[in-house]
């Protein structure tokens, strides 16, 4: 295991460029089993930093349902993730599943459908907000959660 890692790493140093974003990815959850890994951690208070079980912030509600998704990705703020997700189409923001992103990617969430997201809000914790009058002027962008593929 070590010789492939430092095999991996020499090719990485040689060549220059970036493994792919799908290398830190696990295998897809069907959709029924992603609503229902969502809907597990949802009542949950927000605590800025916490990442679950009893308590999360924005990214820290994004990553442990990556992860319980088995997606393996380093936990990160909402920046970093925008930064590290595959880029999405416009077809494909409206999908569930989808990461959406606010506020200059201050804040994250999932989407649920072309009208609510999923998302940890400071005076509500984990819950389903629409995309109302003010959450829809703060979209600042999409992503989509490797190792899910919408089917709608």
């Amino acid at each position: 295991m070590t010789t492939f890692l430092l095999l991996f790493a020499c090719l990485f140093v040689t060549t220059g460029e970036e493994p792919p974003a799908a290398a830190a990815t696990g295998p897809a959850a069907p959709e029924p089993q992603l609503k229902t890994i969502i809907q597990r951690h949802l009542g949950r208070p927000y605590v800025w930093g916490a990442s679950g079980l009893k308590s999360f912030d924005c990214s820290g509600f994004v990553w442990r349902v990556m992860t319980d998704n088995g997606v393996l990705i380093k936990r990160t703020t909402a920046k970093k993730f925008y930064m590290s997700l595959p880029k999405v189409s416009e077809a494909e923001r409206s999908q569930f599943g989808t990461v959406v992103f606010f506020s200059n990617l201050k804040h994250c969430g999932i989407v649920n459908d072309r009208f609510t997201f999923y998302h940890s809000q400071t005076s509500k914790g984990t819950n389903l907000s629409s995309f109302d009058s003010f959450w829809k002027p703060k979209v600042y962008g999409y992503r989509a959660m490797p190792g899910h593929a919408s089917k709608n």
